[in-house]
């Protein structure tokens, strides 16, 4: 999850799904793992949620909806159009780890690979300006840190997924 918070540094809220290929084994977060990041952005950084995602089937299941309707005091999601990988943070931050640690990478198994993703994303964590960079495709025109949010939420969030493959 990227996170924004007015007056406050961006963060990176994240939590890795390793599919390892044994049976009945998901290999992929169900809406409940998502509900669960949810909670835990919300416990941690004490304010409402504006979540923004994109149209991943996990995001639009009943169970997901029955969720956010149950706790729409501090809850609001937004879709994002069909494809708009620009709009979505997240995106970003994948790029940022392809272009940095992952980038002409050949590993002997899963996982060295999952200690790099880590390292990266815990990089990235600790570096605020990196996360603006993500949620603010024209920097010149957008200062994350100086602007009101354009609703009355206090938090503005964006889904973090693990890229398909």
């Amino acid at each position: 999850m990227v996170c924004y918070k007015l007056g406050e540094r961006s963060r990176l809220i994240y939590r890795l799904h390793l599919f390892r290929g044994r049976k009945d084994e998901s290999k992929s977060f169900a809406w409940t793992d998502y509900r669960d990041l949810i909670i835990a952005a919300h416990r941690q950084l004490d304010a409402p949620i504006v979540l923004v995602w994109d149209n991943l089937g996990r995001h639009l299941v009943p169970g997901m909806k029955a969720f956010a309707a149950e706790h729409a005091e501090w809850l609001t999601i937004f879709q994002l159009p069909s494809y708009a990988p620009d709009l979505n943070p997240a995106e970003g931050i994948w790029s940022l780890l392809k272009r940095g640690v992952l980038a002409n990478l050949v590993l002997a198994g899963l996982p060295p690979l999952v200690r790099i993703v880590k390292r990266g994303l815990k990089k990235i964590q600790y570096r605020p300006h990196l996360i603006d960079g993500c949620l603010a495709r024209d920097r010149s025109d957008l200062d994350l840190h100086q602007h009101e949010p354009t609703r009355l939420h206090e938090l503005k969030i964006s889904s973090f997924q693990q890229p398909a493959g």
